[in-house]
């Protein structure tokens, strides 16, 4: 196995601790939950999921966390994403592709405007059974 000089394990110490920085999720009042179901998946959610984490970053919105969960009932939607914060209602967007994503980030989270277009609701109580 090689050696690491100082300075590559100084960068690996810095990255470690900007991915856990990123996964706290102690004072971030601002959730992005993408479904990460089978069908999200092979509807491309993993994309969806990285854009926004790159979006998240670029805009330097720190108060956002990331994060995964399974499917959300809206099968025919995928991928979607759920965005939770202060100062508006608990949206679910569908059909969400990284362009999309930058929509919702831009007009959603920065501006606090809904995007038209990829708004859904979730399936009544009696069909998620």
């Amino acid at each position: 196995m090689a050696k690491m000089t100082l300075e590559e394990l100084r960068k690996l110490r810095e990255s470690s601790k900007q991915e856990l920085e990123r996964r706290d999720n102690s004072g971030k009042d601002i959730h992005v939950i993408v479904g990460m179901g089978t069908s999200g998946i092979a509807s491309g959610a993993k994309y969806t999921l990285e854009a926004f984490v790159t979006l998240l970053q670029e805009f330097n919105i720190t108060n956002a966390i990331v994060r995964q969960t399974g499917s959300m009932g809206l099968d025919h939607a995928e991928p979607t994403v759920e965005i939770r914060m202060p100062g508006m209602p608990d949206t679910i967007y569908g059909r969400v592709t990284p362009e999309v994503a930058r929509e919702i980030v831009m007009q959603h989270i920065l501006g606090k405007r809904l995007v038209d277009g990829h708004v859904y609701d979730r399936p009544s109580k009696d069909i998620m059974g």
